[in-house]
């Protein structure tokens, strides 16, 4: 078992040096699951192969427990990787597949027979080891790629985008089987992922990553709660976080965010933040999560905080509906409905908001400022 280091990494491309991983600091700790997330291009995956060794480190140092492994071989650093396309030899049956790594090790055949039948038990494919890859789904495939890579009992494991070939379904269930075999074999683990709901559900930490940089790094819940800029709070959270751009003007002693159709009172945890800031008559930017709205009459009625529009469309999702609603603003927002609410497209709709959940953020550096 190991913890990670990455210390001021960097990845430069080509004659021209684009950065594709920049100034990349992370400790990650030993039996830690991290997810690395953001939309494609980010560097994400570019950072998994450094740490594989599959990719040279422009500048930085990368530990594996006390180790800088830099200029270490790959089949030397004592990983195993999972690959989106699983990489399993066609011709080899799963138990050749899972057996592969090992025989080049020249172990004995008593020890891989041992070290392989206790995989193939973790991961309920024991009697799939005679199969073919084309014989199997791909779920099973998926669990045979993974085998191959805890056969070796590595000290990290490193999983690129595992699930993106699979259903929506499978994904889930595959989802809960990798959370629970980390449980089982205690290895640390860094997991690669586009699907925000994928690092939400299984990292004990989530670091989201844009243009090659680390927004944020911290706990599922406060990166849902508490994202430090406009990017992560948009891109985590479906549907993603509601912007409204306004003015902060006081009015008898209360500070207020003002649009040209609307003012919603502050609470006061968040005056005393704002008031800090000096940005009085400046324009900032709100954000609020479709489910911190409400539609229900007696929030609207106790509450300092509506905002009016009309309804543009709903969505029904199965276990919520979600009202789309123009404010004559940029975007519509999106507010989530109770059960019992329902309106016609069209129609004038008033919903109430949580001022206890809402978060401002600086315009210009887009910077979340009531921490």
């Amino acid at each position: 078992m190991a913890n990670i280091l990455f210390n001021q990494v960097y990845k430069r491309y080509g004659k021209y040096k684009e950065i594709a991983v920049s100034d990349f600091n992370l400790s990650v700790e030993d039996t830690e699951f991290i997810v690395l997330v953001g939309p494609s291009g980010c560097g994400k995956s570019t950072t998994l192969r450094m740490l594989a060794g599959l990719e040279d480190v422009s500048d930085g140092e990368i530990y594996i427990g006390d180790t800088l492994v830099n200029d270490i071989p790959p089949k030397d650093r004592d990983i195993s990787m999972v690959f989106q396309n699983y990489a399993l030899y066609p011709n080899m049956s799963v138990y050749e597949n899972i057996a592969f790594g090992l025989r080049l090790r020249k172990l004995p055949k008593h020890e891989i027979d041992l070290a392989l039948k206790r995989a193939a038990r973790v991961l309920e494919i024991e009697n799939f080891l005679d199969r073919k890859p084309r014989e199997l789904s791909g779920g099973q495939r998926q669990r045979v790629a993974l085998g191959r890579a805890i056969v070796r009992t590595p000290q990290v494991f490193l999983m690129d985008e595992p699930l993106s070939n699979l259903d929506a379904k499978l994904r889930v269930q595959m989802r809960s089987e990798i959370i629970n075999l980390h449980r089982k074999i205690e290895v640390t683990t860094i997991y690669v992922t586009h699907d925000q709901i994928e690092a939400m559900t299984m990292g004990d930490r989530v670091v989201v990553m844009n243009r090659g940089l680390i927004q944020q790094v911290d706990s599922p819940e406060m990166i849902y709660n508490k994202p430090v800029n406009m990017f992560v709070a948009n891109f985590i959270g479906n549907p993603p976080m509601n912007f409204i751009e306004g003015k902060l003007q006081e009015r008898d002693g209360q500070l207020q965010f003002h649009t040209n159709r609307f003012a919603l009172t502050l609470i006061p945890e968040h005056q005393s933040m704002l008031r800090k800031h000096n940005l009085l008559d400046r324009a900032i930017m709100m954000g609020i999560r479709p489910e911190h709205m409400s539609f229900e009459p007696h929030r609207i009625e106790a509450s300092t905080a509506v905002i009016p529009g009309v309804l543009q469309f709903n969505e029904f999702v199965g276990s919520d509906r979600y009202y789309h609603i123009d404010i004559k603003q940029e975007r519509p927002l999106v507010a989530r409905a109770s059960e019992g609410f329902h309106s016609e497209d069209g129609s004038t709709v008033t919903a109430a908001v949580n001022m206890e959940k809402a978060l401002f953020f600086h315009k210009d550096t887009e910077m979340l400022l009531t921490k």
